[in-house]
């Protein structure tokens, strides 16, 4: 919890201790304690909390480690995540200053350590908190609406499969519609078919139907900026079926509409100076007699032709309806973001989203914004020397490559075929989960580039 007073409270002090300014700290701390952290091992190593004891047998102060990367960095939101998660219940105060964005993400960080998500656990009990004074020059409001845009995506991906499909899907979006004074449509049935031809083929399968969902913020003279963002709450791999070990975390594919409802979420709470569209292709991808196959010829909303190569590459095929859509619009900056391609992973790791940018500058810029806010993506090139790869005998372009070679570049390119006419483009390939616990990162859903996309927006259009 960050709060904006003591409230009466007094609040124990919390220092930030490199390894390398640790021995002139210790010197000037008072001389029982610094005998007592030494006598017991501490060496400010990153992650390292300790408390030291007052003479009443409270704590009179806290410290965490920042280790060797503090000669380097200020401290991050995931230094705010341990001590929330390893302090004990209490009320601490940063005695370290810091400046405003790192005293930002610091907070931000402590809120995020606070993260579970305990919604089907019966026997779950809440520990007492640790709570943060928020520190001098926070911007708390930002903390704050970051926190809950973040949990909200990742409650949105932890939620299982049978909890949410297409239509929980669009009730998410349509709440945060209402929450913000926007204009909500669905589009679904035969005039899905006839108006988003992919999206309704992929979820055809499915006892749930598709849907085509559409929120707009509108802002006149505003600059206008949309999202985009996989809403595949599924995906089984439809005939081209996943082995069961493939299947374990695919409730997670609709990784990227979770990911574009928090960015819309984050931009609507901070009142970002763009006027702002949100489309999600929410689908469930099924086995079944009504199934697309692999060979089927589909058109696209463009009027390209689609061979099906793999029905588990789908998820290019229900984005590129909604990228067209997107695209006859001309908005001033247009991002999708999706659990696209393993290959990405392969490439990058999970905690390292692959961006493609048209044009190249702006794949920097987001790296950049990332950087900046501890949020990191990563630049990956439109190589167009592949594009020959997208080539069907039978139909405009294939959803997939014969080769195995250059997965995440490939699958870019497919959707480059859905974006011709906007100036600025970015696709985001991001995993959309922890595989491992860490401070403020358990195990389950990430909002990845949330933080970093909406720092490029602000810089980009104030």
């Amino acid at each position: 919890m960050l709060l904006d007073h003591a409230e009466g409270q007094s609040a124990t002090p919390l220092w930030l201790v490199g390894e390398s300014t640790l021995p002139q700290w210790l010197s000037r701390l008072d001389p029982a304690a610094a005998v007592w952290l030494t006598r017991h091992g501490f060496q400010a190593e990153r992650a390292r909390v300790m408390t030291v004891p007052g003479p009443l047998g409270g704590i009179a102060a806290a410290v965490a480690g920042l280790g060797a990367q503090s000669d380097i960095a200020p401290p991050s939101l995931w230094d705010g995540a341990v001590c929330a998660e390893r302090l004990p219940a209490g009320l601490y105060a940063l005695a370290t200053p810091l400046s405003s964005a790192a005293a930002t993400q610091f907070a931000l960080g402590w809120l995020l350590g606070g993260y579970r998500y305990v919604r089907f656990r019966s026997q779950h009990k809440c520990a007492p908190a640790a709570q943060l004074l928020a520190p001098e020059g926070c911007d708390t409001a930002y903390a704050r609406a970051a926190a809950a845009a973040i949990s909200w995506a990742r409650n949105l991906v932890n939620t299982p499969p049978n909890e949410l499909g297409p239509a929980e899907l669009a009730e998410a979006a349509q709440s945060l519609t209402l929450e913000f004074g926007g204009q909500y449509n669905v589009c679904e049935g035969e005039a899905l078919r006839a108006q988003y031809p992919l999206v309704a083929a992929v979820g055809q399968a499915s006892p749930r139907a598709p849907r085509l969902i559409d929120c707009r913020w509108p802002r006149p003279g505003a600059p206008r900026v949309t999202l985009v963002g996989k809403g595949v709450c599924f995906d089984s791999g439809g005939l081209d079926l996943k082995p069961s070990a493939g299947m374990l975390l695919m409730k997670k594919d609709m990784g990227g509409a979770a990911c574009a409802l928090g960015l819309a979420r984050l931009l609507l709470a901070m009142d970002a100076p763009v006027q702002l569209r949100l489309l999600i292709p929410a689908v469930e991808n099924s086995v079944g007699g009504a199934a697309y196959r692999p060979g089927d010829v589909w058109s696209s909303r463009k009027g390209l032709t689609v061979e099906i190569g793999n029905t588990d590459a789908e998820g290019r095929l229900v984005l590129a309806d909604a990228l067209t859509d997107a695209d006859a619009e001309r908005p001033d900056l247009l991002i999708d973001l999706a659990t696209l391609t393993g290959a990405a992973r392969t490439a990058l790791g999970p905690d390292l989203p692959a961006v493609f940018a048209s044009p190249p500058a702006l794949a920097e810029a987001a790296r950049a914004a990332g950087e900046a806010v501890c949020d990191p993506l990563w630049p990956m090139p439109l190589w167009a020397g592949y594009d020959e790869e997208l080539a069907s005998r039978v139909a405009d372009l294939n959803n997939v490559s014969s080769g195995s070679f250059a997965g995440a570049i490939i699958g870019a390119l497919f959707l480059k075929r859905f974006v011709t006419a906007t100036p600025e483009w970015l696709h985001v390939d991001l995993y959309a989960w922890n595989p491992k616990d860490r401070p403020g990162r358990p195990q389950g859903a990430e909002a990845q580039g949330l933080r970093a996309l909406y720092a490029l927006i602000r810089k980009k259009f104030g």
